[in-house]
């Protein structure tokens, strides 16, 4: 593992130098918990210091030498210290060696962990500050005793005093991705910073402890924490070193509040000892926090936990956990989380009383999507009572998780406990639902529809056709999807679980056909009644996700991916290791990332997505195929074409609705691989089946590729149709675009530029801006200016487009673009030339676009080696 990277702070670091090199006029000290970055931050601003213009000196104080006279400065001060003398006089001693050393420059003292300093160091640090003879930066540990002249430094405003906080998940994200050396999906960045509480050197203790038990590993080009824990020593030490001594009394308060966490503060107090629980908090071991009426303790930190729970020997284990569940018992449990909690303290304890309280709360665990809880439940409950409810439960879950047929064992082990047809259609349902997604078994929806009318009338049958109408969508019998869909939805008696699933049927449906805004107006209804539903069906989230996605992207609507990656189901789905919910968001997050042009952070979703979807029959498909689209967008022709032919292994006949993303990832191949003529005929073939399937929001974006391959007068004529009839502000805009395109329209084209950039959609923004440079370069046009001002921006805005739809007519090189060419040859800073040369194109005639060009560059990132590459004659 490389060494880890300084990132972030970035406004720190600034504050920091300034303060150095004197533009403040003032020190700075930097205060914080251990381990959160104040001595890195420190030494990261001292090296960058101008050691010719400033006399710099740098020491750290420690224990050792707290209690020797200038102890705490031996490192810059000679070592000839002269023989013991009154303090006064090393004081007088100590200036002088400083400023000979100095020799006329500015003094800057960086002090690591001032609060150690000896008095006697303490007071010369003051005196140079107070004097104006040395800039003090110096880094001290939040809830230490401080020396009193060095508490004087901002209490007498010589300095300002930052307090230093903890790493923002961006910049844990950073830091991971340059130490691991690729990008780190978003679930295992939440939770390492959830873990480290955004400390560097907890974080960085984690990443070596993960590493070397191989729980931290890559595939499809992400880092991913398969998020089992291992005490290594070196981490032990560091939370040891904060828990310090414990009696035992307050480690029963730790062991408590570890195992049982939340826990209210009279519950805990009745439980243990009053003092002790004080104690602890003084100690800052636990944290107190009110919720409304409530009142609850929980650890000051994760890994406190995780330390006390590793080390509680089994016996003393098993007692706590069925003394926590006694003592909520008692108390009168009533909220959902906490039966869940109880029900896994008697697993744990081995003091089940009542296998029913399992299965309940294996559904409530599903139902707040933590499957790998849910499932535990389930497999308890299946054990200790095989009954039909547990066993239809378990083989869901087990479907969810990729285990198909285990499901279908499942579930035929109780086929003969099975007394009456309501409990029989929903037993078929749930193979059938087991058969189709989990074994990819086409014939699954023709046997539910052959058992379906033989069955008593009741709510069972309505989720029979429910489900039956998605399979049907998803097989591509749209037509039948929609009727039965229909049936429920209008069926008086039809269940809450039965309507969502109908109504995401239907909702899908009419997303593909354009129907955007129904289709979120219709979802946002089942959301409404998702407390009912989700209940009873937890699983219906990920076709109602689907629906929800699929209108989404089509529309264009980038303000609405970004409320679904922050609605309740993504972070639950994510949190609980439910793959397939959390791994389908992660993909809409990268269509997304696509549209806008930010093609870096595209592929980093969709691989993360792809691992997530690795094993699964329902969107590993569509995940590779969304990799292939990305990779071919970047220029990345080996990585596409492999993440294709991975996409076509991975797919099944029983996801057929996903077809149009396939085939449009596919032409996308074939097009920047060079191979234009193959990836028109799939986009031509792909373009008359939509027209079948009256799939109008697809065919909308399979038109528009036409456009932006230069083909708008094939495209223009049904954009023109279909602007009139799908939903949204996206449609005519693209039609716009066709238009101006077919006609050679310089000021049309600039016009949908602008169009697709308040859509957000800055990669199509600059395709046609792109597109519109040479149309009014050739008419000599005012608004030339304009229009590469804006693709500037634009491309600014994109990251990593290498695709032939950026190409820009423009003519050979001039002079002075050689010059600056030879200037990078001939070893001159890549960014003074670079900077040189943005400036040159807002005031001499639009040099930057016209090397963008001549170099097939996609943005101001790529220029200093792309000038590097350039021959240097003339």
């Amino acid at each position: 593992m490389p060494p880890w990277s300084f990132v972030g702070r970035g406004e720190e670091l600034t504050r920091l130098t300034e303060a150095a090199a004197g533009a403040t006029g003032r020190g700075l000290i930097l205060g914080g918990a251990a381990g959160i970055g104040k001595s890195r931050l420190l030494r990261e601003g001292v090296v960058g210091l101008d050691a010719e213009r400033l006399s710099v000196w740098s020491t750290t104080a420690n224990a050792a030498t707290a209690g020797l006279p200038l102890g705490g400065l031996s490192q810059v001060l000679p070592a000839d210290q002269p023989a013991p003398a009154s303090t006064s006089g090393l004081l007088r001693w100590a200036v002088d060696a400083l400023r000979q050393q100095a020799a006329g420059r500015p003094m800057v003292l960086a002090i690591d962990d001032a609060h150690l300093l000896d008095p006697l160091s303490a007071t010369l640090v003051y005196y140079l500050a107070r004097s104006e003879r040395a800039t003090v930066l110096a880094t001290v540990r939040t809830g230490e005793p401080v020396p009193d002249p060095v508490r004087a430094l901002w209490t007498d405003d010589l300095v300002e005093r930052v307090e230093l906080g903890p790493l923002t998940e961006q910049e844990v994200a950073d830091l991971l991705t340059q130490v691991l050396g690729g990008p780190v999906d978003s679930a295992t960045v939440d939770r390492l910073r959830q873990l480290s509480q955004g400390n560097a050197l907890l974080l960085r203790e984690l990443v070596l402890a993960a590493r070397a038990s191989g729980d931290l590993d890559a595939s499809y080009g992400v880092w991913r924490w398969t998020g089992r824990f291992e005490l290594a020593p070196t981490l032990t030490e560091v939370v040891d070193s904060r828990i310090g001594q414990l009696t035992p009394e307050v480690r029963a308060v730790l062991e408590l509040v570890a195992f049982g966490a939340p826990i209210g503060l009279p519950l805990l107090v009745g439980a243990t000892d009053a003092a002790a629980v004080e104690t602890a908090e003084e100690r800052q071991l636990i944290r107190v926090t009110r919720d409304d009426h409530r009142v609850d303790v929980w650890l000051a930190h994760p890994l406190y936990g995780e330390i006390v729970r590793q080390r509680c020997p089994v016996t003393r284990f098993r007692r706590l956990l069925a003394d926590l569940a006694d003592l909520f018992e008692e108390a009168g449990a009533r909220r959902d989380e906490d039966l869940l909690r109880i029900a896994v303290w008697r697993l744990d304890s081995d003091t089940v009383r009542d296998p029913r309280q399992l299965l309940d709360a294996s559904r409530l665990a599903f139902t707040g999507y933590d499957v790998p809880l849910a499932l535990r439940l389930a497999r308890a409950a299946m054990t200790t009572s095989a009954g039909l409810e547990a066993a239809k439960t378990l083989g869901t879950l087990l479907m969810l998780v990729d285990q198909p047929q285990e499901a279908l064992s499942t579930l035929d082990s109780v086929a003969d406990l099975i007394t009456d047809d309501e409990q029989r259609c929903r037993w078929q349902c749930t193979r059938a639902v087991i058969a189709y997604w989990g074994m990819s078994d086409e014939s699954a929806p023709e046997h539910l529809a052959k058992d379906g009318p033989l069955l008593a009338e009741g709510c069972a049958p309505t989720w029979a056709r429910a489900i039956e109408s998605l399979m049907r969508l998803h097989h591509g019998e749209h037509e039948t999807a929609l009727e039965l869909a229909r049936s429920v939805l209008d069926g008086p008696d039809s269940v809450a679980g039965a309507r969502a699933l109908a109504a995401s049927t239907a909702a899908h449906l009419q997303a593909a056909r354009g129907a955007f805004v129904q289709t979120m107006r219709c979802m946002a209804a089942v959301d409404t009644g998702s407390p009912q539903w989700r209940a009873e069906a937890p699983a219906t989230q990920l076709a109602v996700e689907l629906a929800r996605g699929t209108a989404m992207i089509l529309a264009g609507d980038l303000g609405a991916v970004q409320t679904m990656v922050a609605a309740e189901f993504a972070g639950l789905a994510d949190a609980g290791e439910f793959r397939l919910g959390s791994g389908y968001v992660t993909l809409v997050r990268a269509q997304a990332a696509r549209l806008r042009g930010r093609l870096h952070e595209a592929g980093r979703l969709a691989g993360q997505a792809t691992a997530m979807l690795a094993t699964s029959n329902v969107y590993a498909a569509l995940a590779n195929a969304e990799r292939a689209h990305v990779a071919a967008l970047s220029g990345g022709h080996a990585l596409a074409a492999e993440a294709m032919a991975q996409s076509d292994a991975s797919h099944r006949p029983t996801m057929n609705i996903l077809y149009p993303w396939l085939e449009q990832a596919r032409a996308w191949v074939a097009i920047c691989a060079g191979d234009t003529r193959t990836g028109l005929e799939v986009l031509t073939e792909l373009l008359g089946r939509l027209r079948a399937d009256r799939f109008a929001g697809h065919e909308l974006h399979a038109l528009h590729d036409l456009v932006r391959l230069g083909r708008a007068g094939e495209a223009v004529e049904r954009l023109a149709e279909l602007a009139a009839m799908v939903e949204g502000p996206l449609a005519p805009v693209m039609a716009w675009h066709a238009r101006a395109a077919a006609a050679r329209d310089g000021h049309g084209l600039l016009a949908a530029a602008e169009a697709f950039a308040n859509l957000g959609l800055s990669l199509y923004a600059a395709e046609a801006a792109a597109a519109a440079i040479p149309v009014l370069r050739a008419a000599r046009a005012p608004q030339t200016r304009a229009a590469t001002e804006l693709l500037t921006a634009l491309l600014g805005r994109c990251e990593g487009v290498n695709s032939p739809t950026l190409a820009v007519a423009q003519p050979a090189l001039t002079t002075r673009e050689r010059q600056i060419a030879k200037l990078a040859a001939a070893g001159v800073p890549s960014k003074e030339i670079a900077d040189q040369l943005y400036l040159s194109a807002r005031t001499v005639d639009n040099h930057l676009l016209r090397v963008y060009a001549k170099l097939g560059v996609a943005g101001r990132a790529e220029l200093s080696g792309a000038l590097r590459a350039l021959p240097t004659e003339d």
